[in-house]
């Protein structure tokens, strides 16, 4: 099995040896061989934005250069709940493992796939709760009469692009609207 390393530290005192050494321990042990360490030094866990090496490391589990993500502990690789979620449900996805150490968890075997799949089922769930506060906002605004979406164009507006001829960008430039607002008007005046 190739194995990438996630290493980080949140200050440019600390070093990464320590995560390192027993994550090597641990690959020797159970034959995975190590393919990529990835290290991120004196960088927050709270914006994965701010991580290279972890921004790197997501892009090559997306182009399948490695079948396991040993990580030292969760910790490591976030410090947001949603952030770690996501980031579980992705490598769920593409059928990468995690390994983390500090907590045990290894879905190479049969408790970690489950535990991949709960947490598969949590993201759902956050994502239909999401959804469902949305959807009930807007229905908030729309009854308080609230007009929703892009505000319409002018009347006066639609019937000089009616009117005028021109290629479409020139037209949205002239009167100041989009390519697609111009396109919509020139196709209800065809019909």
């Amino acid at each position: 099995m190739r194995a990438a390393l996630y290493l980080r530290v949140s200050t440019d005192q600390q070093t990464t040896d320590r995560q390192e050494r027993e994550l090597r321990e641990v690959a020797g042990r159970t034959g995975w061989e190590i393919v990529q360490v990835y290290r991120d030094h004196g960088v927050s866990g709270a914006s994965a934005k701010k991580r290279p090496a972890f921004e790197a490391l997501c892009k090559d589990a997306a182009r399948r250069r490695f079948d396991v993500v040993m990580a030292w502990s969760v910790d490591r690789l976030g410090r947001s709940l949603q952030g770690l979620v996501a980031f579980l449900s992705d490598l769920h996805a593409l059928r990468v493992d995690l390994f983390l150490h500090q907590q045990g968890i290894d879905t190479t075997t049969p408790a970690g796939k489950a535990m991949f799949q709960m947490m598969g089922v949590f993201a759902e769930f956050e994502r239909a709760m999401i959804s469902e506060r949305v959807k009930s906002g807007l229905n908030s605004a729309r009854a308080k009469g609230k007009t929703l979406g892009r505000p319409r164009v002018a009347k006066a507006t639609e019937e000089a692009i009616a009117r005028d001829s021109g290629s479409v960008r020139a037209l949205a430039a002239k009167h100041g609207v989009s390519v697609g607002t111009v396109q919509r008007i020139k196709h209800q005046t065809a019909g």
